[in-house]
């Protein structure tokens, strides 16, 4: 082989006098989560999702603290009130009305409530559609629904309606105490007794304390004002002629004593709630038909729901990601026992399992529906991730880095949860939020079937309250109507967020997005 010889002089030193090193990076050091991150912020979808649970989420908080009425705050009265916002209140939206298709007779009864609550007069007078200071209606279509009738529809203040109740009361302090109220805040409470004898009322309407106007339910007697509510226009013209219990000097009676010195009067509802409750009734989304508040008990529900799901999710990860690992880093005899067991663990209905949990541990107060349902989640619900871990440990304990870390005497709990458990932390945790939807939407429908009962007076859930909806869908859908959107929003959101981050946490497709 020949060479060449080259002389010493066409040789120089490069850089003889500086010193050489790597060279600094410009750009910051991204790590695997904040990758990760960075991908699923350009998932709009997904970012969208995330917001509306963390809104859901903090609704439900702030209602929780801050609301002024509790879970256990309940009022017949007020069964089925409209949703009520005071912003709406001239919108006829969100204002606490309701639409009604009534015939005169009734319309005299409604916009009677109004006259009695503003006069105690011997003839108390009214035009159709005044501005009053209580008037039940808010609206009135003059049109008649078809030829012929006397239907027509009216929107009616779901508030103002229930109109005068009778209380009764354990003595004449309590009354005094009223008395004084009203002196303090100008607003009347106690008004006038009803004479229940007298010929003027209907003995179907004795024990109704808003029919304070002389009515009939017949023919008889044949005076108008007798009986207004089959004549509107008799009544338009003289007016209503009171039927207040009056005492011998003909001074009218304001309570009436009972038994057991107990004390029976009439009040205005809505001026009795301020009394006992030091504000007006008010609820944002209605109430039920019950008389809870829907938004106070639909907070309770989605804090109920989420607590069971994340509950669930986190112990199920627990569980299941340590026996998959067992599964997958050491295989063999310990591998092929746990699958066998969990296939057959697996195909135990869900149902049937739930049901001998509520049988012999919820019914005889060992675990409350909460714990017990828990239970019933967890018995089968590891098995998904642990079968998630296992593929993955599967999948990388084979690796060189593995071999090298194993070779330099690190011990196997450190491989596995040391170098192969971060590495499979991504699918774990898109797996385990995965989870948090299925949890929400299967306690929604054991607790919509009755399976599982979360209704009490301090107890709620979104089941529960989609099943006492269902009764009265059709004349108060607003019952319903909340605990479906909430319902449609977690299932919705969740999923979205889980698929989200399934693919933000996928390195495989990092550039895919662009």
């Amino acid at each position: 082989m020949m060479t060449k010889n080259i002389p010493p002089d066409k040789f120089k030193f490069a850089q003889a006098n500086e010193r050489i090193c790597d060279e600094k990076f410009e750009t910051k050091q991204i790590g695997y989560f904040r990758d990760a991150l960075i991908r699923f912020k350009r998932n709009k979808a997904s970012v969208t999702a995330f917001a509306i649970i963390v809104l859901v989420v903090v609704s439900a908080l702030l209602t929780s603290f801050f609301s002024p009425l509790e879970m256990s705050d309940v009022d017949g009265v007020y069964s089925r009130a409209r949703p009520r916002i005071e912003f709406f209140a001239n919108m006829g939206f969100w204002d606490g009305g309701n639409n009604l298709t009534i015939n005169n007779r009734n319309l005299v009864a409604i916009q009677a409530i109004g006259v009695g609550a503003e006069s105690h007069s011997e003839v108390a007078t009214w035009e159709q559609g005044s501005n009053s200071v209580y008037n039940p209606l808010m609206f009135i279509d003059e049109s008649f629904i078809s030829e012929g009738t006397e239907l027509r529809t009216v929107r009616v203040n779901s508030y103002l309606t229930p109109g005068f109740a009778y209380i009764t009361l354990s003595s004449m302090e309590e009354l005094e105490e009223i008395f004084a109220w009203e002196q303090e805040s100008g607003l009347n409470v106690v008004f006038p007794m009803i004479n229940t004898r007298s010929q003027y009322i209907s003995q179907f309407n004795v024990a109704d304390a808003n029919f304070w106007f002389r009515h009939s339910a017949n023919s008889d007697p044949i005076d108008a004002n007798g009986q207004p509510m089959t004549d509107l226009n008799a009544v338009m013209e003289h007016g209503l002629l009171d039927n207040y219990l009056r005492d011998g000097d003909g001074n009218i009676a304001y309570h009436r004593i009972m038994d057991l010195d107990m004390i029976s009067i009439r009040v205005l509802y809505y001026n009795y709630y301020q009394f006992l409750n030091g504000r007006e009734p008010r609820f944002v989304l209605g109430a039920d038909a019950m008389g809870y508040d829907i938004m106070v008990r639909l907070a309770n529900g989605i804090l109920l729901s989420l607590a069971l799901a994340f509950s669930v999710s986190f112990i199920n990860l627990t569980i299941g990601a340590y026996l998959g690992a067992l599964q997958g880093y050491f295989g063999g005899l310990l591998d092929l026992f746990l699958q066998r067991l969990t296939e057959i663990i697996s195909n135990f209905p869900f149902l049937i399992l739930y049901s001998l949990i509520a049988v012999h541990l919820v019914n005889t107060g060992r675990l409350n529906a909460f714990w017990g349902l828990i239970l019933a989640f967890v018995v089968a619900g590891w098995i998904g991730t642990s079968f998630v871990v296992r593929m993955q440990f599967y999948r990388f304990k084979n690796e060189e880095y593995i071999l090298a870390a194993r070779t330099l005497g690190a011990k196997d709990n450190r491989l596995m949860f040391k170098h192969i458990f971060p590495n499979a932390i991504g699918t774990i945790i898109t797996s385990s939020v995965l989870v948090i939807p299925f949890v929400i939407f299967t306690e929604s429908t054991l607790s919509f079937l009755g399976i599982v009962n979360f209704d009490s007076a301090t107890t709620s859930s979104l089941g529960s309250m989609l099943a006492n909806g269902r009764g009265v869908l059709a004349s108060d859908p607003h019952i319903l109507l909340f605990p479906s959107i909430i319902v449609s929003l977690l299932m919705i959101s969740f999923n979205l967020f889980g698929n989200g981050l399934r693919d933000a946490f996928n390195p495989s497709l990092r550039g895919t997005e662009e």
